[in-house]
């Protein structure tokens, strides 16, 4: 059990961890070199703790050290409790939910290793690029919510693990299975080699209407999504299978990439029996 340690120092360096959390530049860096990612809010901690994931500390405001006595009565991390000032002075920004823990990352798998599960792994989204972390989280909740089997990212897609893009997600990052593509789009071969048709959702002379693609039951199906601005890039357009498009009414043609991927995850969903 962890007994709660008052700091009253913003440069304390046991804080180290929680330091400038709205420096999205710096935390890009220094979390993934560091092995860490930051949870915020008292559901957020416990379903990463609930994900298998090590706890190193947690930051709590005097207000939560009750509401979190159980977390605080499991783990051997240290537990810093601070004021609500001294948390805003070390992390940049007003923690409204009152409940910081930093987590100790896992390593992710390799791609190959990742699809390599037969009936386990059916359908996958690939996400290209996207860097606006909102989005990424949002699109990660879906994919929870709606059955999808794995997340591939792209070398220069956002980080998941980013704190926003966790908190938007509500946990979901921990729960569905994920890891970075290191070559893109060549890695479109690995997708191939597991057996899997690629569907780029994009807007393109060449594409299918999503309810044709949905009325295949393609066994393996990887949908793959590009940034809202430049979409997928022509060499993801190129190695693609098919080209798919959500039909749009009232003059719009597109939607925001989250709002996509939930609406292609339902229309593809496996079939039951």
């Amino acid at each position: 059990m962890a007994r709660p340690i008052t700091v009253e120092d913003p440069d304390d360096p046991r804080l180290s961890d929680y330091t400038d959390l709205t420096d999205v530049e710096l935390r890009r860096t220094k979390e993934p070199a560091e092995g860490l990612f930051i949870a915020e809010g008292e559901k957020v901690i416990r379903r990463a703790l609930g994900a298998g994931y090590a706890m190193r500390s947690m930051l709590l405001s005097a207000k939560w050290l009750d509401v979190m006595g159980d977390v605080i009565e499991d783990t051997e991390a240290p537990v810093y409790a601070v004021s609500p000032e001294l948390a805003q002075r070390v992390t940049g920004y007003h923690v409204h939910r009152g409940a910081l823990a930093s987590m100790q990352r896992k390593p992710l798998p390799a791609p190959a290793d990742l699809l390599a599960h037969g009936d386990a792994i059916r359908r996958v989204a690939v996400f290209e690029d996207i860097v606006d972390h909102a989005n990424l989280g949002a699109a990660f909740r879906n994919a929870a919510a709606l059955g999808v089997d794995a997340v591939l990212l792209t070398p220069r897609c956002a980080d998941a693990f980013y704190r926003r893009a966790v908190k938007v997600s509500m946990g979901a990052v921990f729960h569905v299975p994920w890891t970075r593509l290191t070559s893109w789009p060549q890695d479109t071969q690995v997708l191939r080699a597991a057996g899997f048709t690629l569907a780029a959702l994009c807007l393109s002379d060449r594409a299918i209407t999503l309810d044709e693609l949905a009325a295949r039951d393609d066994e393996k199906l990887a949908l793959v999504f590009g940034t809202e601005g430049d979409g997928l890039a022509p060499a993801t357009l190129a190695a693609a299978d098919e080209h798919v498009r959500i039909p749009m009414d009232a003059g719009v043609d597109s939607l925001n990439v989250a709002a996509a991927s939930a609406v292609a995850f339902y229309a593809t969903r496996p079939r039951t029996a």
